[in-house]
């Protein structure tokens, strides 16, 4: 997705540890924002405490795969799910886990637009 303009990408951070806030905020907004092409390109950062739920809740992580195979790219903290011991669960998922510290920060730099929840 690389020939999606800046201006027309989103980064969401969904740190929440709770599920209300998961299926109500966080994967609502960014599985619309894709299947209604409010954003061109979506991405949903699983960042600390967030990564029990998409571990271990079996909701959680259908709507995960659904969002994943609509386009919504998903990236997890490696430093929080190794600190919990869940970087291999979540790769299994399709995942992609990695330390993205780096990552926002550069996209926060280029410019795209950023929801926490």
């Amino acid at each position: 997705m690389a020939d999606v303009p800046v201006k027309d990408s989103l980064f969401v951070i969904w740190s929440s540890p709770d599920p209300e806030t998961a299926h109500k905020l966080a994967f609502m907004y960014a599985h619309s924002a894709l299947k209604k092409l409010w954003w061109g390109r979506v991405r949903l950062i699983i960042w600390g405490p967030s990564a029990r739920l998409a571990a271990n809740d079996e909701q959680i992580r259908q709507r995960l795969r659904e969002m994943m195979a609509d386009g919504v790219e998903v990236w997890a903290c490696r430093a929080c799910s190794d600190g919990y011991g869940l970087s291999e669960p979540l790769e299994a998922l399709g995942i992609d886990v990695f330390h993205v510290g780096q990552a926002v920060t550069d996209m926060l730099k280029e410019g795209w637009t950023s929801l926490n929840f």
